[in-house]
């Protein structure tokens, strides 16, 4: 058998790319045996989220490992797996290029506010001459330890970038984030961008509905995909309705307490506290 391999295509970013919808879910409780559960949903995209979940990058990896493995569980193919997309804590250069190392294609970066803070992360996940990302991966997962032999000239087109647009500041310079080379998607923070516009917990607020509307536009307008995360399932279905191209649309750890709350009050409904309160 040959130990030469090549870069498979990043069908997230080309379904993407391609206009095709894709929606997705949020996985905040950082397990691989949650990971490769929910894997085999059906859901596009699932986001592992760095930012707001308790991970770090070895859970990270034990997570795109359990992903990986659902489909040798379930005998389906990859292309029917739920693509793994890993939010970070923030964008920082160092810690994008260790998220890549261990074979992390799509990366979503939060609370990206200038065209500039946009551009040093385009670098940040290309290699020379077009960016600053480290020669590094034939140590690590993402070039399977050098045997894809043409990862390293694949990786810059291979790698999805995704910017999340979560205030004021950034609404303001939506068209010049959106315009730029290398950034392949925004997703829009409703719940970030209302407490930023003095509405907090009121996402339905027409100041934050029109701010949306026109960030939509904007995107839309520099041919790149709009994304949204609501759990509201009619507002979320609107929006999508309106032009948005990627939704997340749940949370696994607020699935699992609404499900858990919901059994009980079958056998105790006088203990009923209402539904679980979810930040989207």
């Amino acid at each position: 058998m040959s130990s030469t391999r090549t870069t498979p295509p990043n069908l997230f970013k080309q379904r993407l790319m391609s206009g095709e919808q894709q929606i997705g879910l949020w996985s905040v409780l950082a397990n691989g045996y949650t990971a490769e559960l929910l894997a085999g949903s059906g859901y596009d995209w699932l986001l592992i989220d760095a930012e707001h979940g308790p991970n770090d990058l070895r859970s990270v990896l034990e997570q795109l490992q359990g992903i990986a493995a659902a489909g040798a569980v379930l005998g389906a193919d990859i292309a029917d797996l739920s693509q793994p997309v890993v939010r970070l804590p923030h964008g920082d250069t160092v810690l994008i290029k260790q998220y890549l190392e261990i074979g992390v294609r799509n990366l979503m970066i939060p609370m990206v506010d200038t065209p500039e803070q946009a551009a040093a992360l385009v670098r940040a996940v290309r290699y020379p001459p077009r960016g600053v990302r480290g020669m590094g991966s034939a140590l690590g997962r993402s070039s399977r330890w050098g045997r894809l032999t043409d990862y390293v000239e694949m990786s810059d087109d291979n790698v999805c970038l995704i910017l999340q647009v979560e205030t004021r500041k950034a609404l303001e310079n939506i068209e010049a984030i959106a315009a730029l080379d290398g950034v392949d998607g925004i997703l829009l923070g409703p719940a970030d961008l209302a407490a930023d516009l003095g509405h907090r917990d009121e996402r339905d607020h027409p100041e934050v509905t029109r701010a949306l509307r026109r960030a939509v536009d904007a995107i839309r307008a520099a041919g790149k995909p709009a994304g949204i995360m609501l759990t509201d399932v009619e507002a979320t279905q609107e929006w999508l309705r309106q032009g948005v191209s990627f939704a997340g649309v749940g949370v696994d750890s607020s699935l699992l307490v609404r499900a858990a709350d919901d059994l009980l009050r079958r056998f105790r409904p006088a203990g009923d506290a209402g539904p679980a309160a979810t930040a989207y």
